[in-house]
């Protein structure tokens, strides 16, 4: 949690550590260089490459190193490696390790013979071991090849898992080239013996890289999505300091266990821990401090070529490709315009305070139903006028509809008509109906 607190711009910082990492290669490439031209090789191969013979003596008494390299030039060997070999408990110059290219598999004698004149030789903890030319030119070209074919399965699985994303997968290929050219440069400065040892610590490297380059790279790909809209450099960069506290944790945890393997391991041990200590130390700051922002480089070069060729796939060729261009070019600036105005007139709208048009759903007409039959209504069968007057109906009908009406002339000024019983008189009671 401590990194992602910090305003660091690692991304910002790709020239200086490319620029570091360029340094220390040529640096390399100009020890190797040097070594060439003085002894004929550009590395210190082990004899696991070069083939020849591994000693390891001990003496029954403290011997003198000049007086071994002594002993093995009188029987013609000058190129012999001559290194102390220390245990605990064991008093200093007693047992050494001694490399030639010469052969001494099967006639070692003279070998033990020269040696015996130095000290007397415990052959019990003694041993010899020799490799032929053949077999140490197979197992250079074996070395060539796993190294090629681990490189390649990465780049192809990188390049799957993260959806045939090839800028991945090259960023990857790409530090794992950088970390093994500064691996040997460091070598080559520091004169160690590139053995077996050297190749398994190379393959290990080339994992541990791997992995994390790959924890950054996922992150990258998620941020991708929750920071959608933003800058790729900034979502490369929070992506870098999310994930630096547990790449930090992991290479200090290993460091320091390579460093309590070198400072108290054998010879063997050591050489393996060195080239170890090195290649680790070297893929966490390129995975960290390289790879990652490598990715927004590539991102931005990619898009910038692809925006060139789309421009240059885009030029007429012909007048009538020219013409059809400029017209779909008037068109489309026609539409953006209109769409304008048209953003333009809804804005002063809602400026003015109306509402904006809201665009309804319409409404579906419903199909078309006959209209159902009105119930036929039955009428009352019909009543002769003789039996309706013996039933009683007339008289019923005729008080439930025909009532009289009085009327009242005494109310106001009006003067009331005398009655009469004149026939051409109107009567002052009519019947409603009558």
């Amino acid at each position: 949690m401590f990194f992602r607190r910090l305003n660091w711009n690692v991304v910002g910082w790709f020239r200086i550590v490319s620029g570091i990492s360029y340094a220390v290669i040529l640096v390399g490439v100009a020890s190797m260089v040097f070594h060439w031209v003085t002894t004929g090789e550009p590395l210190r191969l082990g004899l696991s490459f070069t083939g020849g013979t591994d000693v390891t003596v001990k003496f029954s008494q403290p011997a003198e190193r000049d007086a071994i390299v002594k002993a093995l030039t009188g029987i013609g060997v000058t190129d012999g490696q001559v290194n102390t070999l220390t245990k605990p408990g064991e008093p200093v110059g007693e047992r050494y390790t001694i490399e030639t290219q010469r052969d001494f598999g099967n006639n070692s004698g003279p070998l033990w013979t020269a040696l015996g004149s130095v000290a007397q030789v415990d052959r019990g903890q003694s041993s010899i071991s020799a490799v032929g030319p053949s077999l140490s030119h197979e197992y250079l070209l074996n070395a060539i090849e796993a190294l090629v074919i681990a490189i390649s399965i990465q780049f192809v699985y990188i390049a799957f898992r993260f959806g045939w994303n090839y800028i991945f997968g090259l960023v990857t290929i790409v530090a794992l080239l950088r970390d093994s050219a500064m691996m040997i440069g460091i070598y080559s400065i520091a004169n160690k013996r590139v053995d077996d040892a050297f190749l398994a610590a190379v393959l290990t490297v080339i994992g541990y890289s791997v992995m994390d380059t790959i924890v950054i790279l996922d992150r990258i790909r998620e941020n991708s999505k929750l920071m959608a809209g933003d800058p790729f450099e900034k979502i490369v960069n929070t992506s870098i300091l999310q994930t630096m506290t547990r790449s930090v944790n992991t290479l200090a945890t290993v460091v320091i266990t390579l460093v309590a393997l070198l400072a108290f391991g054998g010879a063997s041990l050591q050489n393996f821990a060195f080239a170890l200590l090195v290649g680790i130390c070297s893929g966490g700051y390129h995975s960290i401090f390289y790879s990652a922002p490598l990715v927004a480089v590539f991102q931005k070069r990619f898009g910038r070529a692809a925006a060139l060729r789309r421009a240059s796939l885009e030029q007429p060729r012909t007048v009538a490709e020219a013409r059809a261009q400029a017209k779909n070019e008037a068109d489309r600036a026609e539409i953006l315009a209109a769409r304008k105005a048209r953003k333009e007139r809804d804005r002063e709208s809602a400026q003015r305070g109306g509402a904006l048009p809201r665009y309804r759903k319409r409404r579906e007409e419903p199909e078309y139903l006959e209209p159902e039959p009105e119930p036929v209504r039955r009428s009352e069968p019909e009543i002769d006028p003789l039996d309706a007057q013996q039933l009683g109906h007339h008289e019923r009908d005729y008080e439930l509809g025909h009532e009289e009406i009085r009327l009242n002339l005494d109310a106001g000024d009006v003067p009331r008509a005398p009655e009469s019983s004149t026939p051409g008189a109107a009567p002052h009671e009519t019947p409603h109906g009558g």
